[in-house]
């Protein structure tokens, strides 16, 4: 998915393609620079200004607000992730801390 922030120092527009899991009427993502300490200056915006767009292929933009999955939400998704790529779990032990499981919700509250 495209997403379109708006950038924490700048107050500028900024995309990025990240990947996606669905999750209902959600969207969900890691917040990961391929397992770097850093962490993706979208993520960093997001937590700045939750309020983002996302533009998937032949769709129209759709609002959405971000937030971070914690506790047992976030286990589940994470476990969705390393469905998808077993690998995740070993990647993720390199890094000291916790990668963000970032939840894109529908903006107009139909999560």
């Amino acid at each position: 998915m495209r997403l379109t922030t708006i950038g924490r120092k700048s107050g500028q527009e900024r995309s990025v393609i990240i990947g996606y899991i669905e999750e209902g009427p959600s969207l969900v993502s890691l917040a990961m620079n391929n397992f770097d300490e850093a962490y993706p200056a979208w993520w960093l915006n997001v937590e700045a200004h939750p309020d983002a767009v996302v533009r998937m292929t032949g769709q129209s933009p759709r609002p959405v607000r971000a937030r971070l999955a914690a506790g047992d939400e976030r286990h589940r998704l994470w476990q969705r992730w390393v469905a998808i790529d077993p690998r995740i779990d070993a990647f993720s032990v390199l890094r000291s801390r916790e990668t963000p499981v970032v939840v894109f919700d529908p903006a107009d509250g139909t999560a």
